[in-house]
């Protein structure tokens, strides 16, 4: 009765930074726990990368092709799909792709492996159960008239957790957002803020409504960025390296080639 518990996770929330305070536990303990206790709160459809910016193959596209998307977005899981978009036939892992080219004889739906479906409003905490349990990384969010919405993956959920899992496009913040590659063109992050861009590089960039590079590229291109394009911008040539969750993570940034004149 004296010292009575907390009654809210807010409360929670405020016990937990106490106990850091306290030394009684560390800073990314807490933050580990605090990400537990909103994750109760959160669903399928909070975190799920959506429909129009999933990475997804069409059964009946050539090998090359297929081979083509894997190594341009280095994902190791994709759904598959026959005619509509929406016709999701099962989940291709990438390593299978060297069953099929060892022996083109293979059918690519003798690949495929069952696709798991989850409402968007399925909480965090059970999905993170069923991936554990059924040995699953990836699941199809749909949403409440059926339909495809998006796609949510074991690494997703648990970034709630733990914040974001890096890979290795990423670099230790104090390593900078901009710096020079051998083949002397520029590796650029895409939350590198246009000011920085403009003044790293000597150039003016269009008026923007935006903070980020990645943000007004976007914009400017009309779509979310797939890795591999190219846009020109303010003399720069800006080449997709990577993405993740439909945002551009890298850049590869080098000056527009000006044609020769011609020779008379």
């Amino acid at each position: 009765m004296l010292h009575p518990g907390p009654d809210s996770r807010d409360e929670l929330i405020e016990t937990l930074v106490e106990a850091q305070d306290n030394e009684v536990i560390g800073a990314q303990s807490r933050e580990m726990l605090e990400g537990v206790i909103r994750m109760a709160d959160m669903t399928a459809g909070d975190v799920m990368v959506a429909a129009p910016r999933m990475d997804v193959i069409n059964i009946d596209a050539p090998f090359d092709e297929l081979l083509h998307l894997v190594i341009d977005t280095a994902h190791s899981r994709f759904p598959v799909y026959e005619g509509e978009k929406e016709n999701i036939l099962g989940i291709l892992m990438a390593k299978d792709l060297l069953k099929l080219q060892r022996a083109p004889e293979l059918n690519i739906r003798a690949l495929l492996r069952p696709a798991t479906f989850v409402p968007e409003s399925k909480g965090l905490n059970d999905l993170l159960r069923e991936f554990r349990d059924n040995h699953n990384h990836l699941a199809i969010v749909i949403d409440e008239f059926g339909r495809v919405a998006g796609l949510i993956t074991i690494e997703d959920v648990l970034e709630q957790i733990v914040g974001e899992i890096e890979d290795e496009f990423d670099i230790e913040e104090d390593e900078g957002d901009i710096f020079g590659l051998a083949d002397h063109t520029y590796r650029v992050s895409g939350d590198t803020s246009i000011e920085r861009v403009n003044e790293a590089f000597g150039v003016t960039m269009p008026e923007t409504d935006f903070d980020t590079i990645g943000g007004l590229v976007a914009h400017e291109m009309g779509h979310v960025p797939k890795r591999g394009e190219h846009y020109a911008l303010a003399g720069l040539q800006f080449t997709v390296l990577h993405t993740k969750g439909g945002a551009v993570r890298w850049f590869k940034v080098s000056p527009v080639a000006v044609p020769a004149p011609e020779a008379f």
